[in-house]
């Protein structure tokens, strides 16, 4: 149990701490802002993206209700999905929508072993 809740708060910190800066890069960099035009994105979708992604970072790592945190995980999800398929539609090399895949990867491994911290979805309950 006690390595199951190490492993969950060092995959969930990598999340959150990763939400939290790309959404501090959407605001403040440029580069970032000419990324989004290049897929086709309006401005107006990266300011809405990063403050959806610090709201979800936030409530990833506090003590909340499983159902909010279930939210928040298919949140993250979505986001990262979509990600990957904007950068394939658009042409961009793996190098670039590799990174999605291996924070989706890192999101499962928090979200697994949430669930067996917090047994609260079994099959019985829904």
């Amino acid at each position: 149990m006690k390595t199951t809740k190490i492993i969950y708060w060092i995959f969930t910190a990598i999340v959150a701490l990763m939400m939290t800066y790309s959404a501090y890069a959407y605001l403040t960099q440029e580069k970032v802002a000419a990324a989004f035009q290049h897929l086709g994105y309006p401005g107006y979708f990266r300011v809405e993206l990063a403050i959806a992604k610090l709201i979800g970072a936030a409530l990833l790592v506090l003590p909340l209700g499983a159902r909010l945190k279930e939210w928040v995980y298919a949140g993250f999800s979505i986001t990262f999905i979509s990600a990957v398929i904007a950068h394939v539609s658009s042409g961009d090399p793996a190098s670039v929508y590799s990174m999605p895949i291996i924070f989706m990867v890192f999101l499962a491994v928090s979200y697994i072993t949430y669930h067996r911290l917090n047994p609260v979805f079994s099959a019985a309950r829904v």
